[in-house]
Formats: structure tokens, C-alpha cells, sequence
């Protein structure tokens, strides 16, 4: 009450100085200068061993392709306080922001950044691939987009979809780019609901060729990336009907523009228009009007058509047909994930920064101003947010891992934790950047200091290549269905991450004492706690409304708020399991002292959840010690704020005036100039 009294009169003696004697009190104070943080700020551990850590792999062709950036003019280089930064100049028209993503496309392809991304194999081609896009998506999100629909979607429909002569025909002109390729899934009328699409296919078997056709203007192809300027062939979703049967939803290559860039004939292309973001990227519109394609752009690894007519797939099951033609969209989602990680890192970069030199108020008279970063309430704003993107970060290392050595029986363990993953990520990274933009003040508001500009890039993630709340139902679906199995089978748990459920139920504490809140192995019991007995009231839940004679389905989306806290709790705990393993790899020292610093803090960051009060994991006394101990954490964890993002391993370039000398960048010579 004491410190909360001083502030309120320093507060009032500066607004209310109205009378003469208060007015002679008054002097001059120096002009504020800039002191960059690195002359106060010390690093307890080796930055660029926790920086090889969370990237994971691939750190100096991450580096290389930084250089190649940085040093073209065509990523917009300009100097401000002295620096010199990239990033895409917005106030660019729409249409010269699509050029500039292409021509920039060129550069990179003119340098051999693509070799091997289509025609190569192999974990190591495959985490080159990843690491490049997350170093494009550190500059731009639609240049990281671009690319992601002709390499992963275009590109990675063909490799799955597709047998050896597709990718004899394909795969190296798409990696040459002789061929600019889109993926057309979604329509006017259905979205995530991929299954009702309504293009249909024929098969006409005197030519020996399928027709395409939108029926009507629901089916219309709508917010195709790459389809309204540069592409010249898609991978075209559609109703399969053969004999006047439908065989469900196929894909199949169709050309949509010739080489000079005219649209074909019977094919209709329209502009989605400007967005809130993403305005480097063409998404378009697309009718087909009977158009015809050769039998053999059936893409036909799952299923084909004989050229007599017949239909003929080794799957009989038209369920797990239909699961076969997702697949691509898994990788999507994992570069999805570990963008919005990438992004979060750059707002937290530049919040902390400038937090660690800008200054406000005084705790007394006569002192100096207190930096944004030792204000308690600062930290906690930031912190925990910190915390959290490092445990994302070996969780997106994880899902890359988990993806490039995929294999047939780990295709359902992909499509769950990718889904998860990229829900979580891409809402943590809404959250992130919108703290941080408010924690830079009206500094944030700015374009040029990136952070406020971020929220309008990514905002999409939230509900392209699978909405977060539908994927989140998903997952639940899918850990009901693995619960119901064990069941049935009366056998243990395996995969998923369930194996936990074969062990007795853990017990929290009736008082938590700081030693108990920073121990991993009671952090990982209060996790694994939440995601067990949710999915017992889930399962059992569900199973009341079944034995009531109620659909699966009906009984699914009655019980849609619990199973969104499933899906959370089991994020949370599988994203905190990679944190273990990777601070596990550590020798002992002062890095995994920190680290073990930042996994406290995101565990029970994790903890302050509502579900622990909601459903009684936790009592109020706990909780309230839960709270007390994240406030110590921060206050522990501030020294070594500059040296945890440093760790990131982000060029300054990449950051914004704002996390340097903001006062030189502000200056009247820097508006002269």
C-alpha cells in the first residue's frame, strides 16, 4: 500500500503543478538517449547453443538463405537508427505486392534455394525444406504461402496422389517452376466440409477423358492461392461420377493457363479481391465449364479409372478413401504450426527488446525512469508468453520429425497431432502478437515496427487448411475413438501420447509448495491429470447420449465444450512432453538451469487454465499459489530476457526500428533523409 501511495503523489505531483512554488521546483531533465540493452544485460548461457536447440536442424542454410535476403534490394532494404531492415513495403497497391512476391520467387529460384525440393528424398531434403520456409516466413507471410501451395499442396498432391508417371511429368518442372501449380479444394458453398463439395467429374470413355464442371455457383472454386495471376495448372477436387455412380471426392490435374499466361478455354478465373492480409498472394476464383482432361491426370495412387469406365481402387471402404485424399493437407499444417511459432518470436523479439530501453515513470523523486521490463506487471505480460513459444518450438521440431519420418501406420498419429499442434500454435500466435502489440504502446501501431502488422498477416491461420475449432473436435473424436478401442480390446494404451491412462491417476498435493510447482515430474502429472479425466467425462458423456438412442454425431456436438478442452489439455501436455525430452538432452550448466526456468513458468502457465478451477483440479488455494509462483518465475527470468530471444537466432534485420536505437529511427534527420 506503501509503494501503491508513492506513485499515486509522484503521479499527482506531475499532472497538478499549478501553483508558483511548485513551478520553481521545477528543472530541466536530460533528453532521454538510447542504451542498447547488450551493455547491461548479461547472458548466463551460451546463445547459440539454446538457438541450435529450438531451431532444431538445418541452422546454416537457415543462415545462408538470411544472407540472400538481406543483401537484394528486392526484399526492401532501408535504413532506420542506423540499421538496416527488410520487410514487404505494405503501402504497396495489391497488385505490386503480388509482383514483388513473384519476383522475389525468382530470385530465390535463380540461386537454387528449390533444388531438390520436389525430385530429391529423404529426412534431410525434407527438414532443409521446412527450415527455408520458416527463414521466408520470418520476412513474409505471403511469399511463405506462395511457395507452400505449389511445393506442399500442388507439389505434395501429385507426390501422394500420384504414381510414377505423374511424377515423371511433374515433379521436376514444378521444382523449376516451368509450371506454376495451385490446389483447388475449396468452394463457395463448402470449406472445411471438403466431402460435400459439389464440382462433379464424368468419365466419357470414346475420348478416354474426364469433364469437369461447376453445377452452380456454390461450387464455384473460391480463395485459390496462386489461381487469380501466376498459376497454370491445378490439382482440381471433385465428385467422382462414374456410370451414374459417385465414387466420392478425387483430384485431378487440369491446366487453367497456357504459357503465355492466357486463361484456357471453358475455364472462368475472377480475383478474391484485397484481405486483411496476405495481399502478396493471388487467391482467385474457378469455374469449370465442361472442361476436358486426359484420363491419365486422374491421380490415381488410390483409385483409377479403366479406359473402358471402370472404377477401380484396392480401398473398398469409401470412409477411408476419402481419409487418403487429406493427406497432403497434413504437411500444410504442419508448416502452418511452426510459421506461427516463427511468428511469435519475432513480436516477442521486439517487445522484450524495446521493453529492455524504453523507460516510464519513476518510483521516485529525482531517480530515474524504470525500464518497461522491471515493471512485475511488464513481465507477466511477456514471460509467460516467452515461455510459451519456447515449448512450441520443440513441439514444432516434434511434429516436423514425426512427419518426415512418416509411415503408413503413423499416418493417424500425424493427422491428430498436427491437427492439435496447428490449432494451438496458430491461437497462441494471435494471442502473442496482440499482447506484444500492446505491450510496444502506440510504437506498435506503427507498420514499420512490424509487431501490430503481424496480427493482420496471420490471422487466417485460424481457419485455412482446417478451422482451429473443428480440427480441436477432431482431435477429441479421435481420442474418444482410441479410448472405446483400449476398451474394447481390454488391452493398454499405446500411441498418442495415452500411455499415461495405464498408470494409477496422479494426485495433486493439498498444498503446493514452490519446491512441488517447479518439479517436472508433478508439473507432467497435473497435465496428464486434466487430459485423463477429461477424456473419461468426454467418453462418458458421449456414451449417455448414445445409450439415449442419439447419433454419434448428435451426441459429438452436444458435447462440443468439452471436447474443446480435451483437445486443449491434450495439446498442452503433448507440447510440454517435447519440452522434457528436449532439456533432457542437456548436460548440466547454467543453460539448463534457465531452460529449466522457462519450462516452469509455461507449465504452470498452463496450469492458470480454467478448467483446473472449473472442474476442480485444483482448489482456489492452489491455484492462487499456481499464480504466485509464475510471479516469482518472471521476476527470476527477467535477467535473462535478452539472452532467451537472442537465442532465436533472427537477424536484426528481420526485427524493427523499434527493438534498437527507436530514438535515432524517430529523429528529425532520419525524416529529412
Amino acid at each position: 500500500m506503501d509503494r501503491a501511495y508513492q506513485r499515486t503523489r509522484i503521479l499527482t505531483n506531475h499532472l497538478i503543478l499549478n501553483s508558483p512554488a511548485q513551478t520553481d521546483c521545477l528543472t530541466s531533465n536530460e533528453c532521454l538517449s538510447y542504451s542498447p540493452p547488450e551493455l547491461s544485460e548479461k547472458y548466463a548461457f551460451d546463445v547459440s547453443e539454446m538457438r541450435r536447440l529450438m531451431d532444431g536442424h538445418d541452422v546454416e542454410e537457415r543462415d545462408r538463405l538470411f544472407g540472400l535476403i538481406i543483401q537484394s534490394k528486392l526484399f526492401n532494404p532501408r535504413v532506420r537508427g542506423g540499421k538496416v531492415f527488410v520487410s514487404p513495403d505494405y503501402n504497396q497497391s495489391m497488385e505490386q505486392q503480388r509482383e514483388m512476391t513473384w519476383k522475389r520467387i525468382e530470385y530465390l529460384l535463380e540461386r537454387g534455394v528449390f533444388g531438390g525440393w520436389m525430385t530429391g528424398k529423404g529426412e534431410e531434403v525434407e527438414m532443409k525444406r521446412f527450415a527455408c520456409f520458416e527463414v521466408l516466413g520470418l520476412f513474409d507471410h505471403s511469399i511463405s504461402i506462395k511457395l507452400g501451395v505449389h511445393f506442399f499442396l500442388w507439389g505434395g498432391a501429385i507426390q501422394f496422389f500420384g504414381t510414377k508417371h505423374h511424377h515423371d511429368k511433374w515433379l521436376r518442372d514444378t521444382e523449376n517452376y516451368l509450371i506454376k501449380g495451385c490446389f483447388s479444394m475449396t468452394e463457395l458453398g463448402h470449406g472445411s466440409n471438403v466431402r460435400g463439395i459439389e464440382t462433379v467429374t464424368t468419365y466419357d470413355s470414346n475420348t478416354g477423358e474426364f469433364i469437369i464442371n461447376t453445377p452452380c455457383e456454390s461450387a464455384q472454386k473460391y480463395w485459390i492461392g496462386g489461381a487469380a495471376k501466376h498459376a497454370t495448372h491445378t490439382i482440381v477436387f471433385s465428385q467422382l461420377n462414374i456410370n451414374g455412380t459417385n465414387e466420392g471426392v478425387h483430384a485431378l490435374i487440369a491446366q487453367i493457363r497456357d504459357a503465355d499466361g492466357n486463361v484456357c478455354p471453358n475455364i472462368r478465373i475472377a480475383d478474391c479481391g484485397h484481405k486483411i492480409g496476405l495481399n502478396g498472394v493471388d487467391n482467385g476464383r474457378i469455374w469449370f465449364d465442361n472442361v476436358r482432361v486426359p484420363r491419365e491426370n486422374l491421380l490415381n495412387s488410390v483409385a483409377d479409372v479403366s479406359p473402358d469406365g471402370k472404377y477401380l481402387s484396392a480401398i473398398k471402404d469409401p470412409d477411408q478413401r476419402f481419409a487418403a485424399f487429406l493427406s497432403p493437407l497434413t504437411a500444410g499444417r504442419v508448416n502452418i504450426a511452426v510459421n506461427a511459432v516463427y511468428q511469435s518470436k519475432v513480436g516477442l523479439a521486439i517487445a522484450i527488446r524495446y521493453a529492455l530501453t524504453r523507460r516510464a515513470f519513476s518510483l521516485k523523486a529525482n531517480e530515474p525512469e524504470v525500464l518497461l521490463l522491471d515493471y512485475p506487471s511488464h513481465q507477466r505480460r511477456l514471460l509467460p508468453l516467452l515461455a510459451k513459444i519456447y515449448a512450441m518450438s520443440f513441439g514444432a521440431n516434434y511434429l516436423k520429425m514425426l512427419y518426415v519420418r512418416r509411415t503408413p501406420q503413423s499416418n493417424k498419429t500425424i493427422h491428430v497431432v498436427s491437427s492439435s499442434f496447428k490449432a494451438t500454435c496458430t491461437w497462441s500466435n494471435m494471442q502473442i502478437i496482440q499482447e506484444c502489440r500492446e505491450a510496444c504502446g502506440g510504437q506498435g501501431l506503427k507498420t514499420e515496427n512490424r509487431v501490430g502488422h503481424l496480427k493482420a498477416e496471420h490471422d487466417v491461420q485460424s481457419t485455412f487448411e482446417g478451422d482451429n475449432n473443428i480440427l480441436m473436435q477432431q482431435v477429441s473424436k479421435a481420442l474418444f475413438a482410441e479410448y472405446v478401442a483400449a476398451q474394447k480390446r481390454n488391452k493398454v494404451f499405446k500411441g498418442l501420447g495415452l500411455e499415461h491412462m495405464n498408470k494409477p491417476c496422479p494426485v495433486i498435493p493439498s498444498q503446493l509448495t514452490s519446491t512441488t510447482l517447479r518439479c517436472s515430474q508433478f508439473q507432467m502429472d497435473a497435465l496428464c491429470l486434466r487430459e485423463r479425466e477429461l477424456l473419461n467425462r468426454f467418453v462418458a458423456d458421449v456414451s449417455q447420449c448414445l445409450a439415449r438412442g442419439e447419433s454419434k454425431e448428435h451426441a459429438f456436438n452436444t458435447n462440443y465444450q468439452l471436447a474443446e478442452d480435451l483437445g486443449k489439455a491434450f495439446s498442452d501436455r503433448a507440447i510440454f512432453q517435447t519440452f522434457v525430452e528436449a532439456e533432457a538432452t542437456l548436460a548440466a550448466g547454467s543453460l539448463k538451469d534457465v531452460l529449466g526456468m522457462v519450462r516452469s513458468l509455461y507449465a504452470l502457465t498452463c496450469l492458470e487454465d480454467v478448467t483446473y478451477l472449473r472442474y476442480g483440479y485444483l482448489s482456489v488455494d492452489n491455484a492462487t499459489a499456481v499464480r504466485r509462483e509464475i510471479t516469482k518465475l518472471c521476476s527470476e527470468l527477467r535477467p535473462h530476457a535478452l539472452a532467451l530471444v537472442s537465442s532465436f537466432g533472427i537477424p536484426d534485420a528481420f526485427l524493427s526500428p523499434i527493438a534498437f536505437n527507436w530514438i535515432d529511427a524517430n529523429s528529425w534527420s532520419s525524416v529529412q533523409h
